[in-house]
C-alpha cells in the first residue's frame, strides 16, 4: 500500500500534511503510514473543547447522551469490517481484533444501556438519600454530581487502539466531558480510522472529540483542575506523567491503568486428573497467546503446587506447540505478531533477563516458524514458557515484564506461600484462582484482593459462562493498586461519576428537592383534585401528591391474607407465642400492609400509568396490629424520560413514587419507592 500521512483532528478540522515518523506493518515491516510533522496548537484544542464541546454536550441530558452513544455504536457496528481490515496490520488475529473492534463498540452499547437505566433525564445526578441535619425537619443535606465543565485527555496504549479509546470515551461522553484522545503512535492508524468514522457519522457533537496523532507537546501543561487525565500504558510512563508539575499544581485528577505482573494460581486441591487442571492450563495458554501476549491483563506469572509443576509444564508445552503463528489472514493461524519491531526488541531483552538462572521450557527453539508471505521480516515472537523453582528468592520474575507471549511458572508449598508470591508483583490488575474448594476461595480471595484489582475464580461451573482472566467487563472495575497504577476504569456508572464533580448541598427539604429534581421527604407537596395516576407523564411534576383515606386493620384481614398467601407465621396467628415477642401481640403481615396501601392509593381506571415494574428501598419501620388504622401518602419522586415508545408507538417515561404508610398516630410504619411506566399524552 502507498504510505499516507495520518492527520490529527483538532478544533473541528483535520490537520497535518508533512510526513514525519514512519509506521510499519507488524506483519512484514513494510511502511504503511507516517505521522504528521506539524505541531498542534493545544491552546486552540482546549479552548475549542471548552467553548464548543462543553455547551454542545450540555444541550443534552444524561438520557439523550446515552441514546447518542447507542446510535454511534450501531453506526460503527455496521462498518466494523472496515476496521477489521486495518486491524490485521497491527499483527492481530480475527479473535484478537474482535476484542478490540466489537469489544470497543460493545462498551458503547453497555454504557448506553447503563446510562438509560441508571441516569436521570437532567444534568444533575442525585447521590442520595437526603439526610436530616436538624431536629425540626427544616434543615437537610445530600450530595449531587454535576458535569465538571472541563476536558478529559485520554492517553492510550498500543495494544487496543479502538477498545482503549472507546472504554474511556463512553463514560466521559455521558458525563458531558469533551475528550482529547492520544493513541500510542505505533498503532494510531487504527484509532485514526475509527475517529474518522465517528466524525463522518454526524453523531458526535461539535468539540466533544479530538484526536492527537504524535506528541502531546505542552497539552498537560495547559490543563486545569476542572479537567481530567486518564492513562493506559507502562508503569514507568505513568509515573512520569503523574509527576507533571502543572497536573500537581492544579490538582488535575489523574487515573492510571498500568501494565502489571498478573498471575494465575492453581490451588492445592486441584490435581492432574481434575477438570479444573485442564481449565487452568487452557486459560494460561490462551492468555499467553491472545493478542500475542500484548494485554495489560495477560498472565505473566503461573503459580503452581510444587508436586504438579512437571505435569503443568508438560501440558502447557503440548498446548503451546500446537499454536500456529503467522499472518492472521492465513487459514489456521492462531497467533499474530507483536505490534512493531521495537516491541520485538523490547520483549527479547526482557526474556533474556527472565531466563537468567531459570529454565526455558518452551521457546523459539521448539520449531518456531511463522507462516505467511514475508513473515520473516515481521514482528513475530514465539510463545515462551520459563520455569523458576525459587520464586521466593528471585526478584526478577516479580519485577520484569516481557509484554508479549511470555510467562514464568513458579512453585509453592502451601496456599499462603502462593498468595505471598502473588503479592510480590506489587499490585496487579487481575489474578485467577483455579480451585474446586469454596473454603480455599474464602481464604484466598480476601488476601489476593488487597493487591489485585479483580479476582477471577475459575472452576468447572463458572467455566461454562466465564469471559476469562483477561477480559475487563464494562460492568466491573478495571484497574489495580500499586504497580498497576492505583486507578479505576469501567465499573458501570462508577466510571461516569469519575468525570463528574461531587458537591454537598444543604438547605430545606423543599430547596433540596428543587435542586436534585427529586422529591425529598419533608419538602412541600402539590395536592389537587386530580389523582396523580390520572396525569400524563408530561403533566406530572415532582411533588404531585395524594394523601389517601384511612383503613382499619381487622383480624379478618390477617386471616384472609394468610389464607391467600400461605403465610401462617406465628407472629400473625399465634396469640400466645406473639405475647412473648418484642411486640407483645399479633401483628399484620408486612406484605399485607403493602397490599393495603396499594389498595388505598391505586387509581383503577386504564392509563396513563401503564405498569408497576419495581419496588425499591422497602422498610417495615413499625408493626401494624389488629385495630390499627393506616393511610398512605403517594408522591411523585422522580421522572426519567427515556424517550422510548411502546409497541403501539405511544411515548412513555419512568416515574418513581415515594410511598409513606402511617398509622393513627401519624407514625411511619412502612416506607418504599414504586417504579411505574407512565404514558405520554402524545
Amino acid at each position: 500500500m502507498t504510505p499516507t500521512t495520518l492527520q490529527s483532528f483538532i478544533a473541528g478540522r483535520w490537520q497535518g500534511e508533512a510526513a514525519h515518523q514512519p509506521l510499519h506493518s507488524a506483519l512484514d515491516n513494510q511502511l504503511i503510514y507516517h505521522t504528521h510533522a506539524e505541531k498542534i496548537d493545544f491552546d486552540e484544542a482546549l479552548t475549542y473543547a471548552r467553548k464548543q464541546g462543553v455547551p454542545a454536550l450540555m444541550q443534552m441530558d444524561f438520557q439523550k447522551r446515552a441514546q447518542r452513544l447507542k446510535a454511534l455504536a450501531l453506526y460503527l457496528m455496521e462498518r466494523k469490517e472496515e476496521l477489521y481490515e486495518i486491524s490485521h496490520l497491527t499483527g492481530a488475529t480475527r479473535p484478537d481484533s474482535w476484542v478490540d473492534v466489537e469489544g470497543g463498540i460493545g462498551t458503547l452499547f453497555a454504557y448506553a444501556s447503563m446510562g438509560g437505566r441508571e441516569l436521570p433525564s437532567s444534568n444533575v445526578l442525585h447521590e442520595g438519600p437526603a439526610m436530616a441535619l436538624g431536629k425540626r425537619g427544616g434543615f437537610a443535606g445530600t450530595h449531587i454530581l454535576v458535569p465538571r465543565g472541563g476536558v478529559a485527555v485520554h492517553i492510550n496504549a498500543f495494544n487496543f487502539p479502538i477498545w482503549g479509546m472507546l472504554e474511556k470515551f463512553a463514560p466521559s461522553f455521558l458525563a458531558a466531558m469533551p475528550c482529547i484522545v492520544k493513541p500510542a503512535t505505533a498503532t494510531s492508524y487504527l484509532t485514526h480510522a475509527t475517529v474518522k468514522m465517528m466524525m463522518e457519522s454526524g453523531l458526535v457533537p461539535e468539540g466533544s472529540l479530538q484526536l492527537v496523532i504524535g506528541s502531546t507537546g505542552d497539552l498537560l501543561d495547559r490543563m486545569t483542575g476542572f479537567d481530567a487525565v486518564t492513562f493506559t500504558g507502562s508503569a514507568d510512563t505513568a509515573a512520569k506523567l503523574r509527576a507533571n508539575t502543572n497536573l500537581i499544581r492544579e490538582a488535575v485528577p489523574f487515573t492510571a491503568e498500568a501494565d502489571s505482573l498478573n498471575c494465575a494460581i492453581l490451588a492445592p486441591d486441584v490435581g492432574p486428573d481434575d477438570e479444573e487442571f485442564d481449565l487452568f492450563v487452557k486459560e494460561v495458554a490462551r492468555e499467553m497467546t491472545g493478542k500475542a501476549g500484548q494485554k495489560c491483563t495477560a498472565i505473566r506469572r503461573i503459580i503452581v503446587p510444587e508436586q504438579h509443576v512437571e505435569a503443568v509444564g508438560e501440558r502447557l508445552r503440548a498446548r503451546l506447540s500446537k499454536i500456529v503463528v503467522g499472518n492472521p489472514k492465513v487459514e489456521g493461524v492462531r497467533m499474530g505478531a507483536l505490534a512493531s519491531m521495537d516491541q520485538h526488541r523490547d520483549v527479547s531483552e526482557r526474556v533474556e533477563m527472565l531466563a537468567r538462572g531459570n529454565e526455558v521450557l518452551f521457546s523459539a527453539r521448539d520449531g518456531f516458524k511463522p507462516v505467511g508471505e514475508n513473515c520473516g521480516n515481521g514482528a513475530f515472537f514465539s510463545p515462551t514458557l520459563i520455569l523458576c523453582r525459587n520464586g521466593m528468592s528471585n526478584d526478577a520474575v516479580h519485577d520484569v515484564e516481557a509484554f508479549g507471549p511470555v510467562s514464568t511458572m513458579m512453585t509453592y508449598r502451601d496456599i499462603d506461600e502462593a498468595l505471598h508470591l502473588a503479592a510480590r508483583g506489587k499490585g496487579s490488575l487481575v489474578t485467577t484462582l483455579v480451585t474446586k474448594d469454596p473454603a480455599i476461595a474464602a481464604h484466598a480471595v480476601p488476601v489476593a484482593a488487597a493487591s489485585h484489582g479483580r479476582v477471577h475464580i475459575l472452576d468447572r461451573v463458572s467455566a461454562v459462562d466465564s469471559t476469562g482472566h483477561g477480559s475487563p467487563l464494562p460492568q466491573l472495575k478495571h484497574g489495580g493498586p500499586g504497580r498497576a497504577g492505583g486507578g479505576e476504569e469501567l465499573g458501570g456508572i462508577r466510571a461516569v461519576k469519575h468525570f463528574l464533580q461531587r458537591a454537598a448541598v444543604q438547605g430545606s427539604p423543599t430547596m433540596l428537592a428543587a435542586v436534585t429534581g427529586e422529591y425529598v421527604r419533608g419538602a412541600e407537596v402539590k395536592e389537587s383534585d386530580i389523582h396523580p395516576f390520572r396525569r400524563w407523564f408530561e403533566d406530572l411534576e415532582i411533588g404531585h401528591s395524594l394523601l389517601t383515606h384511612r383503613r382499619t386493620v381487622s383480624e379478618a384481614d390477617i386471616v384472609n391474607f394468610g389464607g391467600v398467601s400461605g403465610d401462617y407465621f406465628y407472629m400473625h396467628f399465634d396469640e400466645i407465642a406473639a405475647k412473648d415477642t418484642q411486640f407483645g401481640k399479633r401483628i399484620a403481615h408486612g406484605y399485607f400492609v403493602l397490599s393495603a396501601a396499594a389498595g388505598l392509593f391505586v387509581s383503577p381506571a386504564p392509563g396513563p400509568v401503564l405498569a408497576n415494574y419495581g419496588l425499591d428501598n422497602l422498610r417495615f419501620v413499625a408493626p401494624v396490629a389488629i385495630g390499627d388504622t393506616i393511610r398512605a401518602r403517594l408522591t411523585c419522586k422522580r421522572k426519567v424520560d427515556r424517550n422510548r415508545t411502546d409497541e403501539q408507538g405511544r411515548g412513555q417515561g419512568v416515574v418513581a413514587w415515594d410511598v409513606q404508610v402511617t398509622n393513627q398516630n401519624d407514625e411511619l410504619v412502612a416506607s418504599y419507592d414504586i417504579l411505574t411506566l407512565v404514558q405520554k399524552r402524545g
